[in-house]
């Protein structure tokens, strides 16, 4: 069972090589299950409404879970703090099989939209945590490669969710893209309960909840009346105006809870930056496009061109390829260039046109031009998604890193959210002005069929021409419905200004997932962690050695390691072992003891009655390390203000870190720090 930590401003408890593992494993699985469900409904849908009727709720079935999953990221960092992520993340993940099969089981559109919004609740504290877990566990020469991995997760789900939707709708039933997360699940809750350390809360955040309550009602209450304008409800209803008026009253009072909340979850000041602003009402169009586009184009497949889901869900590749290779490439080249601003807006140039051309398909379009227009939008989406996020972190002070980051892809989400509702709304006003008559005139066609696209392609081709049309048209103005939309993302990205990038984000690649929306933590001091785990990834090799040498420490690398793993558990108020430090790397004490030896030999360790110390030159020369990290960090950092105290102590907490870590979890027997000695002690296998 896991040994419960406290957490401490040195960083994460020190654990072996197979618990990390285990871990990781642990919370990619996790992940996986709340990634996987932003998508793999899309192509469900149209058997979904087949089965349980209410088209016009269509797009709340993704809606719901997107709302709540925006809210849950942004408390899911607080909850942790609070209550410790392994607590959190077991019982998201608890909440995330119930809600799981209480969907599976609905008889009913309204029951399976609530409880898609418990899901995507479950699904935000699940994704961020994970998240988190991963900074509490893997040290952070190694977080950078266990971050990208668990991003590559996020992105790999989103690529598959439509396609295993498709997969369990045409062989066994739409139901199963929800049953199929009980049973992964329980195999999460199980992993965690023995895998993941127990890390005692050693904060008690503010949690700004008038905050989370206001702007919740508002951005509900706006997409709910969105989504019901003209269907459930005329648009000059009293409902929808009341709807409307309350949600923007509730967004104005959220504003004003923000100006005065004592850690607000979105601080009013960002928005006196014109970069953020701009960045943020790209992202929300961006989200707003990507989301409202997966949705809606298996409904075409389907519905217009007779495809199975699994075939609807191939179908769409070519809009996850063309955002896949093209955040890889935009993070590329805006790494080694620093220049940006061209693709946001050629970006949302490129997504107005791929709108354009998605509203040119009709009944009778052939594939490879479909196929071509949704290259063509994920090509536009790619060029812009992460990019902002860079931007973002490169203009913002340390103190509001994380909420500026996090803000961003709350904005995207909550764009997906609109987007889906938007289309939806305009999608169920068409059809149900214009499939009645096609009915009628379709002759000895049972209405009851029309509702169901394998019920419908039953039938002869020409028989339900009319129908497909109807289907078609509708798709054709939800498309065109979206090119000004994006146009208006066109203007906006032409304001963005151009200012030079951070050392850490010239210098790294963003990770793949970043790409496709992966939820950030709005925690400064995560967030900084993040990126020199990135900037250590990709320069560490070639500069730590460096750092070492201009450190002026005088001891080798194996006192150095040796004196790194007792000067970590004396910061925690500890003494240590041998053997306690060689249970911990799976060595007899036998294998370890002559390294300390030697450095009590040195005078750098003590040793009394079995129990290590740190003598007075021990501590001096790694506070040489430690003093030369923190130096190489602050350059890297320069333009955050290394002048800031928060920043100061965060990078001392982190150089830190890199001292005490054991120099194995690198590539090279001697670590990061060390050049190669025969002497250095080894892990066994």
């Amino acid at each position: 069972m896991a040994v419960e930590q406290t957490q401490s401003a040195a960083g994460p408890g020190t654990v072996d090589r197979r618990t990390m593992l285990s871990v990781f494993i642990t919370v990619a699985l996790g992940m996986l299950l709340a990634a996987l469900d932003q998508t793999i409904v899309s192509t469900a849908l149209p058997s979904i409404v087949g089965d349980l009727g209410g088209a016009g709720h269509l797009s709340w079935v993704v809606s719901s879970y997107l709302l709540a999953d925006t809210i849950a990221a942004v408390l899911a960092g607080k909850f942790g703090d609070q209550f410790g992520r392994k607590r959190v993340f077991q019982v998201a993940a608890a909440t995330f099989v119930v809600a799981s099969a209480l969907c599976g089981l609905a008889q009913g559109m309204q029951w399976l939209i609530a409880w898609r919004a418990v899901q995507g609740f479950a699904a935000g504290l699940l994704m961020v945590t994970s998240m988190a877990v991963i900074a509490d566990v893997i040290p952070l020469r190694e977080r950078g490669k266990y971050q990208g991995a668990l991003g590559a997760v996020f992105a790999v789900t989103t690529v598959i969710g439509p396609l295993l939707g498709g997969l369990f709708t045409d062989h066994l039933s739409w139901r199963w893209a929800f049953y199929v997360n009980v049973p992964v699940g329980i195999v999460v809750i199980v992993l965690a309960a023995f895998t993941m350390p127990s890390i005692r809360p050693g904060l008690h955040p503010v949690i700004d909840y008038l905050g989370i309550v206001f702007v919740s009602i508002g951005a509900a209450g706006l997409t709910l009346a969105l989504s019901w304008g003209g269907t459930e409800y005329a648009w000059s209803s009293l409902t929808i105006i009341a709807m409307i008026i309350g949600s923007l009253v509730s967004l104005a009072i959220f504003v004003l809870v923000e100006r005065r909340a004592a850690d607000p979850i979105l601080p009013m000041r960002l928005f006196r930056s014109s970069v953020f602003v701009v960045c943020v009402i790209l992202s929300f169009i961006v989200g707003f496009a990507m989301l409202g586009a997966i949705t809606f184009l298996p409904t075409y497949l389907q519905y217009v061109n007779g495809a199975s889901a699994t075939a609807s869900g191939l179908q769409t590749l070519p809009l996850v390829a063309g955002l896949l290779v093209m955040s890889i490439v935009s993070g590329s080249v805006v790494g080694r260039t620093g220049q940006y601003k061209i693709f946001p807006v050629v970006g949302t140039a490129v997504i107005t046109l791929g709108m354009f051309l998605l509203s040119r398909i009709g009944a009778g379009t052939p594939y490879w031009q479909l196929a071509v227009a949704m290259l063509v939008l994920g090509l536009g989406i790619g060029m812009s998604m992460q990019i902002l996020t860079i931007v973002v972190q490169s203009t913002v002070a340390y103190q509001d890193l994380g909420v500026a980051t996090s803000g961003v892809t709350f904005f995207r989400t909550l764009g997906s959210s609109f987007g889906a509702a938007v289309f939806g709304a305009v999608y169920a006003n068409v059809l149900n002005d214009r499939l009645p008559a096609a009915v009628a005139a379709s002759p000895g066609v049972d209405p009851a069929a029309v509702t169901s696209p394998q019920a419908l392609h039953a039938y002869p081709d020409a028989q339900i021409a009319p129908i497909v049309d109807a289907y078609a048209h509708a798709i054709h103005t939800v498309f065109l419905a979206a090119i000004p939309v994006a146009f208006v993302a066109f203007v906006v990205a032409l304001f963005l200004k151009q200012v030079p990038l951070r050392g850490t984000a010239r210098d790294t690649a963003p990770d793949v997932g970043e790409g496709f929306g992966v939820p950030e933590a709005a925690d400064a001091n995560q967030q900084l962690q993040a990126a020199i785990a990135r900037l250590v990834r990709n320069k560490g090799r070639t500069e730590l050695p460096k750092v070492r040498e201009r450190s002026g420490a005088s001891f080798g690398a194996s006192d150095g390691w040796s004196v790194g793993q007792v000067y970590l558990r004396s910061r925690l108020g500890r003494t240590t072992t041998v053997e306690e430090i060689s249970t911990l790397y799976h060595l007899p004490p036998e294998v370890l003891a002559p390294a300390f030896e030697a450095a009590a030999a040195s005078g750098y360790l003590t040793s009394h009655n079995g129990q290590l110390a740190i003598t007075e030159a021990g501590a001096l020369e790694v506070e040489k390390l430690v003093t030369a990290l923190k130096a190489w960090l602050a350059g890297e950092l320069a333009d955050w203000g290394v002048d800031d105290p928060e920043l100061s102590r965060a990078l001392g907490e982190v150089a830190t870190q890199f001292v005490n870590q054991d120099p194995q979890h690198v590539p090279g027997p001697m670590g990061l720090f060390a050049s190669v000695n025969p002497t250095q002690p080894t892990r066994g296998s």
